[in-house]
Formats: structure tokens, sequence, C-alpha cells
């Protein structure tokens, strides 16, 4: 019988369905996905295609959530990596750590060194959980020694979905760029509401000064932000009352 293809070659149909997936004319595909999967000494581009990353981003969030969904009342803990360990605000982090485990918090921090690695250590030694939620970068120094569950993850927004879901509330010891872009982070989610009950302290009023004195007389000012936004946070520079605050206002 007639083939209309008399030289016998494998004609791709014009159009294929690969589960949810339609492919047509120049877009079908030659192989199956099990052939793709089986066949050995391929190319192993694929494991950096969007697909793949969309499996490790999963695996990311089922890792987390498994990890972290029976962990007690906690407060995240944020900071620069750069503070030493000789310096009044790593012992200011120590007395935090301690402060809140003291007060029946889990404390998380980003696990490195620094302002993390003394609320780690604080928690630690109060016998409290002190949790890492670690990242993946080029100049990682891996988890401090004081942490007690760990995490590492390839993907900021992942990591970002931890410290919030799992937290009732942030102190902000001086940091850097990331220690900002959580600050941030956590007050746009407060104010527009996607959190509730959502305490966040700042700890340093000489540090934190100048951006406030920014906020207010800037960006308040020029009508960029309401008032009432300067009431999301508090300032202080006593650890006691940094844990007061967080704890009265998670309590809520």
């Amino acid at each position: 019988m007639p083939t209309g293809n008399p030289e016998g070659k494998k004609v791709p149909p014009d159009e294929q369905r690969l589960g949810p997936v339609l492919r047509r004319r120049d877009q079908v595909m030659t192989s199956t996905t099990d052939q793709r999967l089986l066949d050995a000494g391929g190319p192993s581009d694929w494991v950096h295609t969007d697909p793949w990353r969309v499996l490790r981003i999963q695996s990311e969030f089922i890792e987390g959530f498994g990890t972290l969904a029976e962990l007690p009342p906690a407060i995240s803990v944020f900071g620069s990596a750069r503070t030493p360990p000789d310096s009044s605000e790593y012992e200011a982090g120590v007395r935090l750590g301690r402060g809140l485990a003291q007060a029946g918090w889990a404390v998380i921090t980003g696990g490195g060194p620094g302002v993390m690695e003394a609320a780690n250590k604080g928690a630690c030694e109060a016998k409290g959980i002190s949790v890492g939620l670690g990242i993946e970068l080029p100049f990682e120094q891996g988890l401090n020694p004081y942490v007690d569950i760990g995490l590492n993850f390839r993907y900021f927004f992942v990591r970002k979905m931890m410290f919030v879901k799992y937290a009732q509330g942030f102190v902000v010891m001086p940091g850097g760029l990331g220690t900002l872009d959580e600050l941030f982070e956590a007050l746009t989610l407060v104010q527009t509401q996607k959190v509730t009950r959502f305490p966040i302290v700042l700890f340093g009023t000489s540090y934190w000064g100048g951006l406030i004195d920014w906020l207010k007389n800037t960006l308040v000012a020029e009508g960029k932000a309401a008032e009432k936004d300067l009431l999301l946070f508090h300032l202080t520079d006593d650890v006691e009352e940094a844990v007061a605050l967080v704890s009265k206002e998670a309590a809520r």
C-alpha cells in the first residue's frame, strides 16, 4: 500500500502532544520523552533548562516546608555577615538570640557568620532551637557551627518564603544590602496586608536613624508612603525591649 514515503523515512507529524504541551510544525520533536530520559551519554544541557529549574524550585519548597513545618513559634533575626566577633554588635546578637530562646522562641537566621552566627550562638547556648537558612553564593562560607537545623537554598525567593512563613516576627540588626532587602520585603508584606500581626523591630538607633529620617522627610513628605507606614516597625537599642516588642506584637 502506498505510504507517500517511498524511501521509508519517518516523517514527523504536523502536530504533537507531549502531556499538556502541544507542538506544531517546526517545533515537533523527533524523540520521545522516554527516549530522552533513558538515553545515556546525551547532552547535559537539559539540567539547566527552565522546566528542570521548576523541579529544583519545587524540591526546595518541599524540603523547606517538610523540615520547618513542626518548628515552634520563631523569630527571624537579620544582620550583617561582616560583623566581627569581638564587636558590641556581635555581643548584642548573642544576647538577643539568648533572650528570644529564653522567651520560648525558635531563632531563625541566614545561617552565616557575623550577626547571624551571634543570634544562633545565643539561642544555642540557651538550649533553644537555632535555625540557619543558608544560600548558595560564590563566597558562601557555609552554615555556622551554632545552627541546629540547617537548610541551604539555591534560590533567594524560596529562602525568603521560609523566613516569613515560619517566623512570627523580625528583628533587624545593622546589616548591608541583603538585610535591607529582607527589611523592605517584610515592610511591604505588612503594608499590603499580605501578612498580619507581624512585628518588625530595628535594633540600633544610630545605625537606622538616617534611614528612618529619610523615610519620614522624603518618602512620606513627598507622598510616596503614608505617615502611618512609619508605625509598621519599632526602633530600640535594648535587647530586652526588642524581645518584649516582638513577643507582645506576635502574641496579639
